[in-house]
This record gives C-alpha cells, structure tokens and sequence, in this order.
C-alpha cells in the first residue's frame, strides 16, 4: 500500500478509537498525526499538479521551461565546456580515435567510376574503344575499380601525415567553436521533445519514494506534538 495512504489511515484510525474510547490523548495523537500527514501530503500533490485556489500550486510543470533550461545550462557549463572539448582535440586524441574505414566502405564510389569512363570516352582514346565495344567494354572494370579505390582511400586515411593535417584542422579555433554550437543544438533538440506531462512525470518518478517519507515523518512527528499537547492540557 501507498506510504501516505497508509501513514493517514493508521492516523484516521487513531483518531477514531479515541473519538470511540472518549479517550482525549489518543484522540489527539491521531488529529495531530492526520494533521501532518495531509498537510505534507498536499504539498507533495501540489508540486506536481494544480490545485484551483492555491496560488503556486503545480510548480513543476509550470516551470517546465526553466526546467529545461537548467538541463542545458548544465550539460553546457559542466561537460561541453571550452576546455573540455580543447582537451579532447589536443594532442590528436581527436583524429587517432576517427576511424573512416567503416565509413569508405559504405560509400558508393559508383559516381567515380563513371566520372572516370566519361573521361576516357571524351579523350583521344574515345574513338579506339568505340571500336572495341565502347563504354560497355569497361565495364568489367568497375568492380576492380571501386574495390581498388577504396582501399587507396583507406590507406591514405591511416596514414600519420593524413591525421596530422586532420588535426591542424580540428584545432582551428572557429571548428572548436561549431562543435560546441552543433552540441548546442542537439541538445535543444533533444529537450524540444520534452513536454510538461512528461517532465512531471520524470521528476514525479525520481522522488516518489523519497517523498512518501515524508508524509509518514509528518505524521509521526504530528502525533508527537498531539501526545504532547494532550499531556499539557490534562
């Protein structure tokens, strides 16, 4: 059962007994304790949800733009500072862990092939191959051709001189600078997808458990006051 549920029933029950036993100091603990309960019981509720007539009521979702700010905010200022992505770009750690093979052998290297007959077929060989069988006759060639340059490709991607010159590139002040406004953006995107309902929701799960404590602390702590005041009045 449901902490704060729990905490306020035991504390209606208390109440009850004592209103049934005409017994004022168990009458009073439990008035206290429900006292306690609910009233923290209700400012759980009205973090999250609006009540009508309780002004600040529903604060979370009501500030759910400030809440998505301060996300930003502390990716931005706490991991993606200026110093962190210099720190990363320095001392090539940025080129060494780039690998482009996976991406070489994804791309179609078709368009260079055929860049290559159109070439060939308007140079002085033109007319010699027509008589061999025209662009048809290289044909055969392709596959070679495609394999063959992405492996020159690949090699010279690996080369040492080749992640130099892609880390000169990387240290440029004004690339440092659009790295950090690309992870702006992406970030913006990301929080743009958020909505109140799903932010109250988030927040609403973090904390729940927690939370629930302290209707049970509110009501302990009510019926402490309520057995203390019962013995200073009889």
């Amino acid at each position: 059962m449901n902490k704060s549920v729990l905490t306020n029933l035991i504390a209606v029950g208390l109440f009850g007994l004592g209103w049934e036993w005409q017994n004022d100091l168990i009458m009073m603990i439990g008035l206290f304790a429900l006292s306690g309960a609910l009233t923290n019981w209700l400012a759980i509720h009205m973090l999250f949800e609006k009540v009508p007539g309780l002004v600040g009521s529903g604060v979370i979702p009501a500030r759910f733009e400030a809440f998505k700010s301060a996300i930003k905010t502390m990716m931005m200022e706490q991991f993606f500072t200026q110093e962190n992505i210099d720190r990363f770009v320095s001392g090539g750690s940025a080129s060494a862990s780039l690998k482009l093979s996976p991406v070489i052998e994804k791309i179609d290297m078709s368009p260079a092939f055929d860049k290559l007959v159109e070439v060939i077929m308007n140079s002085s060989f033109g007319g010699m191959l027509g008589m061999l069988g025209g662009v048809e006759a290289l044909n055969p060639l392709k596959e070679p051709f495609i394999n063959g340059m992405k492996e020159s490709v690949i090699e010279i991607t690996e080369k040492e001189s080749f992640n130099k010159l892609l880390q000169e590139e990387i240290d440029q002040p004004q690339v440092m600078a659009d790295i950090r406004t690309k992870v702006a953006e992406i970030i913006d995107s990301r929080l743009d997808e958020l909505t109140p309902q799903l932010v109250k929701e988030m927040v609403q799960q973090m904390i729940k458990q927690h939370l629930g404590w302290l209707v049970i602390w509110g009501g302990v702590f009510g019926g402490l006051i309520g057995l203390l005041s019962a013995l200073i009045v009889l």
